[in-house]
């Protein structure tokens, strides 16, 4: 079957159209969860009607999302084992691609049923750690250490543990500076639940509600592109391995930073001959969380890295080469790339001229194959907005009559999401990923407090133990079902 040029089996386009569909799908919930928390105070306070204001909060995440730098995509990939991100498109990563979205499917939508807010951002982690564990108990000649990125696991999770702190402290300080410095006590009452708020409260909220839409969309909205990305690159590696948009003066500068390098690279290496095939195996292995430097890694990177000038030579655009040849190029600039960052990081080029040079390759390596097409931002952006429109009368309830004891005020509301706003977009330019629902509920139990209105302590706790169970629950599906989905694809497709 023909697919956009490229040749599939009937059964390839079977699992290119569920994987996409459930990537899809995990967005909705994500809606149902994280956009829901962006809508909640403008709806709550009727500052605009659910549907507007779901229309509108879907127009500024699609803007966020649309201005993202793909950092945090990515950086959602760089959890997943090595083997796996190399080898898309093998039986192995179906089995991965499925098995992440279910779980976190699964939990996602069983904590919105019930009305707590949930982390579509932990649950997805948390999966992707039990896909990392079946690969390690599972792969032969792999120990538990290497199914994770853990250095990526720890600044994930320092992330998702801090913002939610971050969330409640700063929510509440703001709201106490603004009960000192704006005088209108109708800022700070219950809202009222039968008409709307005076035209400039609706003003503010409204602004913070655009804000924390178009935090969400450059963040959290992330998590899907990269997901996608992962699936296209897989099946259809013709058109998504590389950025076919590139012309043929990003090329030649490639070619030329590529050669440049080489000397570089190549003073540090011991005269080591290896073939092709070992220069793999040899970077493969150390770009692994427990990898370590050898002999042969230096002499493997510059194999390596010559081939890549080498494929570049002469070449007007990515569309000169054969769809295996994009495939192997893009795992070929993958493990430089990826190489090149881990030996800076542990200072193996001490030169600051050597560092920068290679750090500015590294960055035009990754700009060719960490790319994401405005369609696949577009329709990660529509999927949010479907989900919030589906699923968001539970969640606004919670945060908007369930945490506190008494019902959110106008300047509650408005202090939680300017700093969800500010914290969301700070983890932006860091590439790291938060939860806008754990930011955002966080910040309300702030101004709970600081306004002395008191908690909901049953449901702060089974929000709380939602958010603790995620983790441990993920992780066992997510290590069930690639086991079970992995058994099921090679069973299908034949791949070994």
């Amino acid at each position: 079957m023909q697919i956009f040029g490229e040749t599939l089996a009937f059964q390839t386009v079977i699992f290119l159209v569920l994987a996409v569909g459930l990537a899809l799908f995990f967005e909705a919930i994500n809606g149902f969860h994280d956009t829901a928390n962006a809508v909640a105070t403008v709806i709550y306070t009727h500052s605009l009607k659910p549907t507007v204001a779901v229309v509108w909060s879907g127009v500024w995440n699609l803007i966020g999302v649309l201005t993202s730098s793909g950092a945090v995509a990515y950086g959602i990939v760089a959890l997943l084992p090595v083997e796996l991100v190399i080898n898309a498109g093998s039986g192995p990563s179906y089995a991965m691609v499925f098995s992440l979205l279910i779980s976190a499917i699964i939990w996602n939508f069983g904590t919105w049923y019930v009305g707590l807010p949930n982390s579509s951002s932990h649950s997805l982690i948390g999966a992707i750690m039990g896909v990392g564990l079946a690969h390690s108990l599972l792969a032969p000649g792999h120990s538990l250490s290497e199914g994770i990125n853990w250095q990526q696991v720890q600044n994930v999770f320092t992330s998702l543990l801090v913002s939610p702190i971050v969330g409640f402290c700063g929510a509440a300080l703001l709201l106490l500076l603004g009960k000192a410095l704006i005088r209108r006590p109708e800022l700070f009452r219950p809202a009222n639940q039968k008409k709307a708020p005076p035209w400039w409260i609706r003003a503010l909220l409204i602004l913070t509600c655009t804000g924390v839409s178009f935090a969400h969309g450059s963040n959290d909205g992330q998590k899907g592109m990269g997901l996608l990305m992962l699936i296209l690159v897989g099946i259809l590696p013709g058109l998504f391995a590389l950025n076919l948009n590139s012309g043929a003066a990003n090329l030649s500068q490639l070619a030329a930073m590529s050669r440049s390098v080489q000397p570089v690279i190549e003073h540090h290496a011991p005269k080591i001959p290896i073939s092709n095939q070992d220069a793999s195996t040899e970077l493969s292995n150390f770009i692994k969380t427990k990898g370590k430097i050898s002999d042969k890694t230096l002499p493997a990177l510059a194999a390596k890295n010559q081939a890549i000038a080498n494929s570049l030579s002469g070449k007007q655009s990515f569309q000169a080469f054969s769809i295996n040849e994009r495939r192997s190029l893009r795992t070929d600039m993958y493990l430089v790339s990826t190489a090149i960052g881990k030996l800076n990081k542990q200072n193996k080029f001490t030169a600051p001229n050597e560092k920068k040079a290679l750090a500015s390759y590294q960055a035009s390596l990754d700009k060719e194959t960490k790319y994401i097409p405005n369609f696949v931002k577009i329709v990660v952006a529509f999927a949010l907005g479907i989900g919030t429109m589906i699923g968001w009368k539970r969640i606004v309830v919670t945060v908007g009559e369930k945490i506190g004891k008494e019902h959110l005020s106008y300047g509650q509301g408005a202090s939680a999401e300017l700093v969800a706003m500010a914290t969301i977009e700070a983890a932006d330019q860091f590439g790291l990923p938060v939860s806008t629902t754990h930011v955002l509920s966080s910040g309300v139990a702030g101004t709970m407090a600081a306004s002395g209105s008191g908690l909901q302590m049953e449901t702060l706790r089974n929000i709380a133990l939602s958010w603790v169970l995620t983790l441990p629950a993920t992780t066992l599906l997510g290590a069930a079902f690639f086991a079970a989905s992995l058994y099921a694809v090679l069973s299908s497709v034949g791949v070994k």
